[in-house]
């Protein structure tokens, strides 16, 4: 079996670390594992899985690109004989589409987000993602979210959660000399032994890093409360601009001292060993909260905002606690309310949040759903 899956870049992030592991899973069943991409951090990692990078302007939107692009993909298919396309983002599966519609490939996508559409030629240019022969749904969430936006697809979809990589993401793994390189990486006073809070994604409006520092600025006037330490572990993707905008906005809360911007960590189960909750405290709802399941896996607990995959990932009140979204108030006062459990009692959420990421957001069970996908595709008939 030939797979090309298809995404704008190979930097950090949940579609593209799938898709290293799906072309792990391909590969590991004896077949080849191409990816059409603009490449990325990511590109040595699929090298040394055994995958294969062709390089193209996948992330771009402009209509003569996604021409070529697709004109590029036709002749990758013939050339090497390639059996499935799998596309996972609007613009190259486009071009993954028509490239199928002139080939014998099959086309399968990912529906990675809920694609907000605001008129009707924008749900039009959604509706790719709902257009493959079968459409990988990564949670309940979006599976249902799909059935309102392209109920055309209903019969064809396929709900697939996100894995971790649970061997990757073992606390057992991870040795004091990773977290105190981390430390030292982030100008972390060894000595204060305050509470660590950690908001792991990019640096972006909608992932909530500014409610988290206003949250920190509330618990700052909590005379009940030792204010904890915030770590935003992102990159920032260019935005200088909102960079400056959350460090103001720290000075404003009178909370400097205690925001570290670090920018973006690779040692993400040495990250979330170091600190003692995780924050995803999201605006728009996560299409499943891959964050969050790694978080659970390292034994910590996760203060979620209440909306989409989330709530599959983060049970409340067990493995973490959900709070409203855009709602810094809420948010301070669960970080209260987690910090003042006894080490005992956050050490059982932790292990129930473990626990549950095992039993339904495993990385082996991701692979070997989506090659059951490919399989079924395969022994389709036209």
């Amino acid at each position: 079996m030939i797979v090309l899956q298809v995404i704008p870049e190979l930097d950090a992030g949940g579609a593209e670390r799938t898709t290293l592991e799906i072309a792990e899973a391909v590969i590991a069943e004896g077949g080849r594992a191409l990816v059409a991409s603009a490449g990325g951090r990511l590109e040595d990692e699929l090298a040394a899985l055994g995958g294969e990078l062709i390089r193209m302007p996948a992330a771009s939107k402009n209509p003569l690109d996604l021409w070529r692009n697709m004109l590029r993909l036709v002749a990758t298919v013939r050339s090497e004989a390639v059996d499935i396309v799998h596309a996972r983002s609007r613009a190259p599966a486009w071009s993954a589409k028509w490239a199928c519609d002139r080939t014998d490939a099959h086309f399968v996508t990912t529906y990675h987000g809920t694609y907000n559409a605001r008129s009707s030629l924008k749900r039009r240019y959604n509706s790719v993602m709902a257009r493959g022969e079968r459409v990988i749904a990564n949670s309940e969430f979006i599976r249902d979210h799909i059935a309102t936006e392209h109920p055309f697809a209903t019969s064809r979809v396929r709900v697939i959660p996100r894995g971790v990589d649970l061997v990757r993401f073992d606390p057992e793994a991870v040795g004091e000399d990773r977290l105190a390189a981390l430390r030292q990486a982030w100008a972390l006073d060894p000595q204060d032994q305050s509470p660590l809070l950690l908001l792991p994604a990019r640096l972006t409006g909608w992932k909530g890093q500014r409610e988290a520092i206003r949250a920190l600025g509330r618990l700052q006037d909590d005379p009940d409360v030792e204010t904890p330490r915030l770590v935003l572990a992102g990159d920032a993707q260019g935005r200088q601009t909102y960079v400056e905008e959350l460090q103001a906005l720290a000075a404003s809360e009178n909370v400097a001292g205690r925001v570290f911007i670090v920018g973006h960590c690779s040692d993400m189960p040495a990250a979330m060993m170091l600190c003692d909750l995780v924050l995803t405290p999201s605006n728009e709802p996560e299409a499943f909260g891959r964050t969050a399941a790694e978080a659970g896996a390292m034994l910590k607990p996760v203060i979620a905002a209440d909306h989409g995959g989330a709530r599959e990932v983060v049970l409340h009140g067990e493995t973490g606690w959900r709070v409203p979204p855009g709602d810094p108030g809420a948010l301070a006062a669960a970080i209260a309310g987690a910090l003042a459990l006894a080490p005992e009692d956050r050490d059982a959420v932790g292990q129930r949040a473990r626990a549950h990421v095992i039993a339904e957001f495993s990385t082996v069970s991701l692979q070997a759903s989506t090659l059951r996908v490919y399989h079924e595709v395969l022994n389709s008939q036209p």
